[in-house]
């Protein structure tokens, strides 16, 4: 059995064979498995979304009970989740890069999660736009339809305009970079609305390599306090877990019985392109990632996610999604908890590949909506910008908004225009959030299965004799 040092201790690494992963996820206790529960949930809001849609849509009653009942509802469930992720994100980064014994180890599984995410990335990117230079579906909509969009959802538009161009800095690209990573003042970055994911990840990030530098023996205090908070959040998690199938239902009735089945057809082609594009990445790249990479049967894998995937689509936010994410890597996974504290709290926020294909594909359709025609090299810097808005992205609903508003201005597109999406961004949302999730796991499944080949390694390698 594979071996690692953690703060000084010798720690045994499960064995990584998919066989021992149960048929049900093991974070309930409940009769029925969550996963379960939070389809039916889906199912039970979605189908009474779209019949009070279109049996009463436009009747004031609707707007009270979505207002008064099935909103307050749903948002309590968010901010209970968002609730625990900074005590969660800071104590399972601390502890997993502790845990990774040596700076050694540590670049290693940087290096390799970093280089991971940005190729999986890339390859979501070129997928939405190839989708989307081949189905045009910015010049398949109708003109009627754009303008009676544009003006529904205007006042909304130019706020998220004003507010991506507020926030726009002169200062340099460096300078930038440093800024949005480094923090001057964590405990005022957390205590932002909403916290500054980044900036805590990063101390959260130095606090480990202090952890591991120090003798056990000075952090034990630290480390004993860390595990306690750990095993609160994730204790707190589970509880509020349990609340889920109800809120899920209120989110989902409450998008559907005032948008409709007429709005997701209007942008029917834009939809298509999109939903084709998670679907392709999903189940082809991510199958194919797992399989060759991660040395796991897909349908093993998938199997084993469904409950993160499921709460990653009713919550659209891969914040409040990580802790079910964590709970998932390691009890139905087997992914030592080291590895997956640290690949999947960066990933929740650095690694976005739902969300960089959907930026990609949004781009080229109210580009071709505009008339502009991109070239080569405008794509490509497309692709770029995406890749980085994926890295950069707040993993909460709407968050790759102000990034899109970015790249159109870039690329000398009305950013006014984000208008049209607004009316299905909820939707997409919660698709290409299930997409971040789920490759959050895929890179986790590959960095633990080199890593447990590695320290097998290093465990049967025979001790050189002295000459």
């Amino acid at each position: 059995m594979p071996r690692v040092i953690v703060l000084g201790c010798q720690l045994a690494l499960p064995e990584f064979r998919v066989n021992d992963i149960p048929s049900a996820p093991a974070i309930h206790n409940a009769s029925r498995p969550l996963h379960q529960r939070i389809f039916l949930g889906l199912a039970v809001g979605a189908l009474a979304g779209l019949a009070v849609n279109t049996w009463s849509e436009g009747a004031p009653w609707v707007t009270k009970v979505i207002d008064n009942i099935t909103q307050p509802v749903g948002q309590i469930f968010l901010s209970l989740l968002l609730m625990v992720v900074v005590p969660l994100v800071f104590s399972s980064l601390a502890l997993g890069v502790a845990g990774l014994g040596d700076m050694k180890r540590l670049g290693r599984v940087g290096v390799r999660s970093f280089l991971y995410c940005f190729v999986i990335s890339a390859i979501s990117v070129l997928i939405g736009l190839a989708l989307a230079n081949t189905f045009e579906p910015g010049r398949k909509l109708d003109p009627e339809v754009s303008s009676a969009l544009q003006a529904r959802y205007a006042q909304d538009a130019g706020q998220r305009v004003a507010a991506a161009t507020s926030t726009q800095s002169q200062q340099s690209p460096l300078a930038q970079v440093v800024a949005t990573i480094i923090p001057r003042n964590p405990i005022q970055s957390v205590a932002s609305d909403p916290p500054n994911m980044l900036h805590l990840m990063f101390f959260a990030m130095m606090v480990g390599i202090a952890m591991a530098l120090l003798p056990p023996q000075e952090v034990a205090g630290l480390t004993a306090a860390l595990e306690g908070l750990f095993a609160i959040s994730s204790k707190l998690i589970s509880l509020i877990m349990e609340f889920a199938p109800y809120a899920v239902a209120c989110l989902l009735f409450g998008n559907l019985a005032l948008f409709g089945i007429d709005l997701l057809a209007s942008l029917g082609w834009f939809l298509l392109t999109v939903l084709l594009g998670l679907g392709l990445h999903m189940f082809g790249v991510y199958s194919i990632a797992v399989r060759w990479l991660g040395k796991m049967s897909p349908r093993v894998f998938f199997r084993a996610v469904r409950t993160a995937a499921l709460t990653a689509f009713s919550t659209s936010s891969s914040n409040a999604t990580l802790p079910t994410t964590l709970a998932v890597a390691e009890q139905n996974l087997g992914i030592p908890k080291q590895i997956s504290s640290f690949v999947l709290t960066v990933g929740a926020t650095a690694n976005q590949n739902g969300t960089a294909l959907y930026e990609g594909v949004t781009v080229l359709f109210l580009a071709q909506l505009a008339g502009v025609d991109l070239t080569l090299g405008q794509q490509l810097m497309v692709v770029y910008l995406a890749i980085l808005g994926g890295i950069g992205t707040a993993g909460v609903p709407a968050g790759s908004i102000p990034f899109i508003i970015g790249i159109l201005a870039t690329i000398g597109v009305d950013p006014g225009l984000i208008a049209i999406v607004l009316g299905v961004d909820r939707v997409l949302d919660m698709c290409r959030t299930t997409l971040n999730v789920t490759g959050d796991l895929t890179a986790a499944v590959y960095v633990a299965r080199v890593e447990s080949e590695r320290e097998g390694a290093l465990s049967t390698r025979p001790v050189a004799e002295d000459s």
